[in-house]
C-alpha cells in the first residue's frame, strides 16, 4: 500500500524545458545555477523529490546544453538540506564499484536523503560514440542486473564477492558504510519485462512512465503481485501538470505547447532515429498525443486545481506514492502547484484516512 499522504517531486532541467525547447516564455536553459535555484525553491515549497536524469550529450541536439547529473546530485546534497535527490544512472557509463563508492558518498553529503534510478540506456549515440557500444535490449538488462547486484552489496556495507558473465569482484569492501540507514534508495526505471524482473528483484520503488490510470493499474497490478524478498515495493508515476483555475483555461496552455512543441518536430525525428525499438518507453508514448518527456499529459494530470488534485488521488489510491513531475513554464507553474493544488490533496486524503 502506498502511503497515506502522496509525495511530489521535480524533474530537474539536465536538458531544458521537458514540453518543447523553442518556448519564448521559457528560454532554453540547462544550467547548473538554473537546476541550482530550481531544486532550492522547489525545497522551499515543499516538494519531497528532485529526479537528475543521467545524460552525457543531449538527447534532443547534441550542439545543445546538458548538466552532468553526478556532479550536480553531489552539489545539491550539500545545498540542501530536506529534500530527496535521485540520480540516473545507466550501468554501462560506470563500473558498479566506482559508482557504489560515488553513491555512498553523496548519500553521506546528504545525510541519509539520496537515491539512485536504475535505467537502461535508450539513446544510442550517447554509448556508441563513446567507443562503449549499444547492446540489445534484454543483454543491456543482463548487464543492468549483475551490476546493481554489486551496487547493492556494496551500498550495504558487505564484503562483496562476485563473478558472473560481466564483472569479477574479488574481496571488496567500501567505507564508510551509510551512517544514516541500510543503504541509499534504489529506483528502477523501464516497462519491459526485463525491466519487470529486475525492479520486483532489486528495487525499492518502480517509476512508471505517464499513462492513463487504467493503463497504471494493470502495471502494479503485475509487477507489485510478484514474488519478493524485504519490504513491499512501492511506486512513483512521472507525469507533466497543467493545472489552472479552470478546465478551460488548462486546456488552451496545452493546446498552445502542443503549437510549440510542433517546432521540434525535427529534432523528435532525430531523437526516434537514436532510440532503440524495443524500449517499452517509446511504444507507450505512441498510444496518444501528449506534451513532456517520460509519457507527459497522457496521465492527465491537466485541468482545474480540482481536476488534477482528485486526479493525483485516483492514482494515489491505486498505489502511486510520488508524482514526480514536469511543468512548463517551470518555475511559475511548480510554484503554482504547490500552493494551488497540493493542499487540495492533502485535504481530499486526509478524508480517506477518515
Amino acid at each position: 500500500m502506498p502511503s497515506s499522504t502522496p509525495r511530489f517531486g521535480i524533474w530537474a532541467l539536465v536538458h531544458g524545458s521537458r514540453a518543447a525547447l523553442q518556448d519564448p516564455d521559457e528560454p532554453y536553459d540547462a544550467s547548473w545555477s538554473r537546476n541550482r535555484e530550481l531544486v532550492l525553491e522547489a525545497e522551499r515549497l515543499g516538494f519531497d523529490s528532485t529526479l537528475v536524469a543521467q545524460h552525457t550529450i543531449n538527447p534532443h541536439d547534441e550542439t545543445l546544453d546538458q548538466l552532468e547529473a553526478w556532479t550536480a546530485s553531489a552539489a545539491l546534497a550539500a545545498l540542501t538540506t530536506r529534500i530527496e535527490i535521485i540520480t540516473a544512472i545507466k550501468p554501462y557509463l560506470y563500473h558498479p564499484v566506482t559508482l557504489a563508492k560515488m553513491a555512498l558518498q553523496i548519500e553521506d553529503i546528504s545525510g541519509g536523503r539520496f537515491a539512485i534510478n536504475l535505467v537502461n540506456a535508450w539513446n544510442r549515440p550517447e554509448l556508441a560514440k563513446a567507443g562503449i557500444g549499444f547492446a540489445e535490449h534484454d543483454e543491456r538488462y543482463a548487464y543492468g542486473r549483475e551490476w546493481i547486484t554489486v551496487v547493492n552489496d556494496l551500498m550495504l556495507g558487505k564484503r562483496t564477492n562476485f563473478k558472473g558473465r560481466f564483472f569479477d569482484v574479488e574481496d571488496y569492501v567500501l567505507r564508510p558504510a551509510d551512517r544514516f540507514r541500510e543503504r541509499p534508495r534504489i529506483y528502477v526505471g523501464g516497462e519491459s519485462e526485463p525491466a519487470r524482473a529486475l525492479v520486483a528483484d532489486h528495487g525499492d520503488c518502480w517509476f512508471i512512465n505517464g499513462q492513463p490510470l487504467p493503463d497504471v493499474r494493470r502495471l502494479i497490478e503485475d509487477v507489485g503481485g510478484r514474488a519478493r524478498t524485504g519490504a513491499p515495493l512501492r511506486f512513483g508515476l512521472s507525469a507533466f501538470v497543467i493545472a489552472r483555475p479552470t478546465d478551460g483555461q488548462a486546456q488552451a496552455h496545452l493546446d498552445h505547447l502542443f503549437a510549440l512543441a510542433a517546432k521540434d518536430a525535427p529534432l523528435r525525428a532525430v531523437q526516434k532515429e537514436n532510440s532503440d525499438p524495443k524500449v517499452v518507453m517509446h511504444q507507450t508514448f505512441t498510444k496518444s498525443a501528449r506534451v513532456g518527456s517520460n509519457g507527459g499529459t497522457a496521465a492527465g494530470l491537466v485541468g482545474s486545481y480540482e481536476t488534477v488534485a482528485r486526479r493525483i488521488v485516483e492514482f494515489h489510491r491505486a498505489g502511486i506514492e510520488l508524482f514526480m513531475l514536469q511543468f512548463q513554464p517551470f518555475e511559475a507553474d511548480m510554484k503554482r502547484f504547490a500552493q494551488e493544488v497540493i493542499p487540495l490533496v492533502r485535504e481530499l486524503t486526509a478524508r480517506d484516512d477518515r
